[in-house]
């Protein structure tokens, strides 16, 4: 049951930061085509922004760890 709930957490993690991470992609590419003068910093915007959704799928298979050795 336990590498069930891990399987199931590190799915739904990984699901979510893939839809999050191509939303923020592209409309920081669509944002970009609109004003190409702030590429640079729409870019770290995005670069940030992906950095802080990839935490949340690293939180989850830390977790499921926990809950498969526990």
């Amino acid at each position: 049951m336990n590498a069930l709930a891990a399987a199931l957490a590190i799915g739904i993690a990984a699901l979510g930061a893939s839809i999050g991470n191509g939303l923020v992609i592209s409309k920081t590419i669509e944002s970009i085509s609109r004003q190409p003068e702030l590429d640079s910093q729409l870019r770290t915007m995005m670069f940030l922004g992906v950095g802080l959704i990839e935490a949340i799928p690293i939180m989850a298979v830390v977790i499921a760890f926990i809950l498969v050795f526990s």
